[in-house]
């Protein structure tokens, strides 16, 4: 399909920054914008000529500015395929053809964040923003939509780099970058108005709890308040201790990721993964899950979302660790493995469910939070870089993605092929945690061309992409977010190397 030109722009945007450089380089392509409001006032102090949507709709915005842009001199434009009978149609109505649409929608969120006020959390549930974004992402074919400031690096390079004009993978790109944010502002909403109490996956009684040995050191006492049967059938070993019950959760809510997955296996020590790897065979994913560090393996605690059979068996019987963890148990493999007495062997019962609140104990108190469920895949991942990952490349952005969420902040993850290849966890400093895990990686044998690393939060400088670049990294994803984001962007298109954000960050504490 034929490259499209801009030839007009709506712009209809809640925060004015970043809009500025945006607005002068499409003056300078000619391109006629369109906008409403403050937007409107914003761009007109440029010394940018603008149509006010008032022109085309021959309606002032009314309803306290709740009504603006819903009209069918501005939607028939969007809307409309650029084919005869609906370019007929806009002939015969008078409708403008729009080829742009730039959105930032009113900050729900925040809102809900900052105030209580009901009246003011409901006004600031955008109406005419998510169905610009929704109608110009239907259209695709003929309209680019900018659905969010995440999106600015991406039209600025078409806009520099393309005078404007755009691919259809350009256009497809961004409409599904335009539903991921428009249906995670409907969960938002949806979250807000969900206020029936929910029902816990188990409940928690602290009249009874269960006497653990010992907490996380010998001197320490513990009990355990919950219903581990809920979780696991104990299959053999003794009872377990206070650190195996932070490392099993560590373990299923790291498993979680994976539980649909290919057959996956994944190590943890400290609550961190040592070794992480998805194959064809359970069996091929515990040999280069135990490759990636088989060191730290030692002692450590093994989880399969997979049925472990007999040849899987033999191989984890041949190293000490503390516990296994998988859906289920070949006859002979649970013989053999039952062979050493203290070995705890778990069959998970809910498929990796965890709970969805978490609490921690601190000061004279206790903090809760939701969990951290969410995770990126491609689909939300904005891509910032002239190049841009192939497939197989993707494959290895995500997985790497889930992995860092994983790990403890700071971190770094380089994934290749699948397989955890190297990891920098607990660092006071990302380039720290990024030096770490190239010399895990290097320590273990791996070769790091055309490996991919993940972050668990933005890039303050480029010294990490300037590392990974010199060890041999081909690609890159993160959160984003920092004021410095373009000097990892640039070096990155200095070097022709792809970087991805995902603008959710995962630190874990």
């Amino acid at each position: 399909m034929a490259k499209v030109k801009i030839k007009s722009a709506l712009i209809s945007v809640f925060h004015k920054n970043g809009i500025d450089t945006i607005a002068q380089k499409l003056h300078q392509l000619d391109v006629q914008i369109i906008s409403t409001g403050g937007t409107q006032k914003h761009i007109e102090a440029l010394g940018i000529p603008v149509t006010p949507v008032e022109s085309l709709t021959n309606y002032p915005s009314i309803l306290d500015g709740r009504v603006k842009t819903l009209h069918p001199m501005v939607f028939g434009g969007i809307l409309a395929r650029r084919e005869e009978a609906h370019l007929e149609q806009l002939v015969q109505y008078e409708i403008p053809e729009i080829d742009l649409i730039i959105v930032d929608l009113y900050p729900f969120e925040q809102t809900v964040a900052e105030t209580d006020d009901e009246a003011t959390i409901i006004e600031k549930i955008d109406i005419g923003g998510i169905s610009l974004i929704r109608a110009a992402a239907k259209n695709y074919k003929d309209v680019i939509i900018i659905p969010s400031q995440n999106e600015y690096t991406f039209l600025e390079q078409l806009l520099e780099e393309k005078q404007g004009h755009s691919s259809i993978e350009d256009r497809k790109f961004l409409a599904r970058r335009a539903f991921a944010v428009s249906s995670n502002y409907d969960v938002a909403i949806h979250n807000y108005f969900n206020t029936e109490i929910q029902e816990p996956a188990f409940k928690v009684s602290f009249d009874q709890g269960q006497t653990l040995r010992y907490g996380e050191n010998p001197h320490q006492s513990a009990n355990f308040y919950g219903n581990l049967d809920h979780m696991f059938e104990q299959l053999h070993g003794k009872a377990l201790s206070y650190n195996n019950l932070i490392d099993v959760d560590a373990g299923i809510s790291f498993m979680r990721e994976f539980k649909n997955d290919q057959p996956t296996f994944i190590i943890i020590k400290h609550t961190n993964a040592c070794g992480v790897a998805t194959r064809g065979t359970i069996h091929e994913a515990w040999i280069d899950a135990l490759a990636c560090d088989n060191i730290s393996a030692f002692g450590g605690i093994l989880v399969s979302n997979t049925k472990i059979d007999l040849a899987t068996a033999k191989e984890i019987n041949s190293i000490f660790y503390e516990i296994l963890i998988a859906p289920d148990f070949d006859e002979e493999a649970l013989e053999l493995l039952k062979s050493k007495k203290t070995r705890r062997l778990l069959k998970i019962k809910n498929n990796f469910q965890i709970q969805e609140k978490t609490f921690r104990s601190l000061l004279n108190g206790v903090i809760q939070q939701d969990a951290d469920l969410t995770i990126e895949d491609r689909t939300q991942f904005n891509q910032v870089t002239v190049k841009a990952p192939q497939d197989e490349v993707l494959d290895d952005l995500e997985y790497a993605n889930k992995c860092v969420k994983h790990v403890k902040s700071n971190t770094i993850v380089l994934v290749k092929n699948r397989q955890m290849i190297g990891m920098g966890c607990g660092q006071t400093s990302r380039v720290d945690a990024c030096k770490q895990a190239i010399a895990k990686a290097k320590q273990f044998g791996f070769d790091l061309q055309g490996a991919v690393m993940a972050s668990d939060a933005f890039f303050p400088f480029p010294d990490c992409v300037e590392l990974a670049h010199h060890a041999g990294i081909q690609a890159v994803v993160q959160p984003g977010g920092s004021k410095n984001d373009l000097l990892s962007i640039n070096y990155c298109n200095e070097n022709d190397l792809a970087m991805l954000t995902t603008g959710i960050r995962h630190f874990r504490h």
